[in-house]
């Protein structure tokens, strides 16, 4: 079914003012490009396994071990990390990538698994997914039971499924309907993810290789004002666009919860969606990799979501999936289990193993304090020594950690961030000590309040907060000899002192970006994209300022402006090259404004309840990849 949107440019950056426009399959790392990267990377290893070997041989001071000891294996901790890190990162161009498809023997079906996503988030992912190239049946998996939901889908052209005992959350739901489908490829997308429309035609060929399970693509999203996105960063960038593709190389490419394609047969070999973990993507990848199949990560963006909008959703998101990590540790442990390769094991084992980088960042948060308010002196070296061999590592590391990630990891707010997830990580990796039942909590996405408030800072960050301060203050007193302390080695404590000042930064850094109002609950249902394009209000012509699936604003401009709160009628717009006619009510007036004789006022308008099939098609315009919704005024009204 086609709602008659324009075919996409494929050359145009989705949704328009995305920072990072790598949405088509990047061309392949320059050969001189990457071998110089790998050699930084050697030597940035060597660097450091240097480094650590000094510090335990020549600097190590036992007689204060309950410090130095944990310090050095904190330096450890990051040696290993950076390997892990450089193995995974070592090549991005392990896969040939499959040609596009304009037909296929193979029988799709989507599926859509849902809870209690509102119409204006599930809206566009089934219009969007009944309308992709190549023949698919789409199914909605409702664990909601919700009627609404079943008309919307029989609207579109969906098929709908409600099941009686709704346990196992999304894993349960999706196995439910695997027996009653007719399917050879069944692809999976979250209820917020809005497919492109050559999410199958650019993937499905793949699955000629027979021993293919498994085909995965990066999640983006079209939210860029969430609270992952900062400027030039964004979180989940370097994981779906280098970690991911890195994978490659390896067979260890693992599912993603969506986005995802399985070779039905092979799903149903290891019996269906795991159901032991709460995060059954990684479980059931790992499944297939036991059983001898095959996975493949295609590096190109076909899909856009809903990334978390405040820090409440982002760590609520982190401590699930940590948590399920701690769950796979204990109940299918990588390391152990039979049927995989040596690199499988250590590709898992980086993602499985990496939630415990948060006690390393706690670690060297709490290290200066404890030298600070001791006087302990655990490192044995002259300052000249000591600062020439730290900086040598750390400057090289880092160096080398920039280029393997291929600068989409600026270290400043990556650590940043590092500890904005610090207490959900802590507590998540607490739970591989804990073998009991996590049942699976669904993020809230869409409206989440009806007025902008502060999230509440985790009371973690708050003590350490207060920590460093109290300490700062201790320290100055001690040097100005306000203390009965005396600091035997000057330079240490002015070092430890410049340490603590740092993490403090840092700390505030955290604390400031999840306390941001910007990032408060949610007021609105649907994303609004910002637009400007001319359009018509009962035959008046009106400027458009921004869209969303459940409203818009307009600018009306008249020598008489008589609009009232209530007033109905019908909105026409052009995105692209298609008119949209659609009912609306006013719901909002600013007040007038004279210009040149003349008044303008913004009128907020929701649209009449119901209209579907042009909300479908509006969606289509907004959130396909591919268009671009910011049109340039003066483009032409097609009446």
């Amino acid at each position: 079914m086609n709602f008659g949107r324009p075919l996409p440019d494929k050359n145009v950056t989705p949704l328009g003012n995305d920072p990072f426009p790598l949405t088509n399959l990047p061309p392949p790392e320059p050969i001189g490009k990457k071998r110089r990267t790998q050699a930084i990377a050697i030597v940035a290893f060597l660097v450091s396994v240097s480094y650590v070997t000094w510090r335990v041989i020549a600097t190590l001071n036992l007689t204060v071990w309950w410090i130095s000891i944990p310090l050095i294996i904190l330096e450890i901790h990051a040696t290993l990390g950076f390997a892990m890190l450089t193995v995974n990162l070592w090549d991005l161009d392990g896969l040939t990538p499959t040609t596009e498809r304009t037909c296929t023997e193979s029988k799709i079906a989507v599926l859509i698994p849902t809870y209690n996503e509102s119409e204006e988030i599930i809206l566009p992912t089934v219009a969007a997914a009944v309308s992709m190239r190549l023949p698919h049946n789409t199914w909605i998996l409702d664990d909601g039971n919700r009627s609404w939901l079943a008309n919307l889908a029989d609207d579109l052209g969906a098929n709908y499924v409600a099941r009686p005992k709704h346990d196992h959350a999304k894993a349960g739901n999706v196995n439910y309907v695997l027996p009653q489908i007719n399917a050879d490829l069944v692809a999976i997308l979250d209820a917020d993810h809005v497919a492109s429309e050559d999410f199958l035609s650019n993937t499905v060929g793949y699955f000629d290789d027979p021993r293919v399970a498994l085909v995965q693509t990066p999640q983006d999203f079209y939210n860029l004002d969430s609270f992952e996105h900062r400027d030039s960063y964004n979180e989940q960038r370097l994981f779906y666009r280098a970690f991911e593709p890195g994978r490659n190389r390896w067979n260890a490419a693992f599912c993603c919860g969506t986005g995802a394609i399985f070779r039905k047969i092979a799903l149903e070999e290891v019996g269906g969606l795991a159901t032991d973990t709460i995060t059954e993507d990684i479980h059931t990848t790992l499944r297939l990799h036991r059983h001898g199949w095959r996975t493949v990560y295609h590096n190109e963006v076909l899909a856009h979501g809903l990334a978390a909008a405040n820090a409440e959703q982002y760590l609520s998101q982190r401590l699930r999936w940590g948590t399920g990590a701690m769950q796979l540790l204990r109940k299918e442990n990588p390391a152990f289990v039979s049927g995989l390769t040596l690199m499988q094991r250590i590709s898992y084992l980086t993602t499985l193993t990496g939630w415990f980088d948060a006690w390393r960042s706690l670690g060297y948060i709490l290290a200066p304090l404890v030298v600070l308010w001791t006087g302990a002196v655990p490192i044995r070296a002259s300052i000249s020594v000591f600062v020439t061999f730290f900086l040598s590592a750390l400057l090289v590391q880092r160096y080398a950690m920039r280029r393997l990630c291929r600068d989409m990891a600026p270290q400043g707010i990556a650590t940043v961030f590092e500890l904005v997830r610090m207490p959900a990580n802590l507590k998540a990796t607490l739970h591989l000590l804990v073998d009991r039942q996590h049942s699976f909590t669904v993020t809230s996405k869409g409206k989440t309040g009806d007025r902008r408030k502060r999230i509440p800072v985790p009371v973690l960050l708050w003590i350490l907060i207060g920590a460093v301060g109290l300490t700062f203050v201790w320290t100055v007193a001690t040097l100005l000899k306000l203390t009965p302390l005396r600091y035997d080695v000057p330079w240490l404590a002015y070092g430890s002192l410049i340490w603590l000042v740092v993490n403090g930064a840092l700390l505030v850094a955290a604390i400031k970006r999840i306390r941001s109002e910007r990032f408060g609950a949610e007021r609105r249902a649907a994303v609004r994209f910002d637009v400007a394009a001319p359009a018509c209000f009962n035959n008046e012509n009106v400027s458009l300022l921004d869209v969303s699936l459940t409203g818009a604003k307009v600018k009306v401009v008249s020598a008489v402006v008589n609009v009232l709160l209530g007033d109905q009628g019908i909105l026409l717009f052009n995105l692209g090259e298609h008119t949209y006619p659609i009912k609306v009510v006013i719901r909002g007036v600013s007040s007038s404004v004279a210009t040149s004789g003349q008044q303008s006022q913004v009128l907020g308008v929701e649209y009449v309840p119901g209209q579907t099939r042009a909300r479908a098609a509006l969606a289509l315009a907004l959130f396909q990849t591919g268009l671009q919704p910011i049109i340039e005024p003066g483009s032409s009204m097609v009446a």
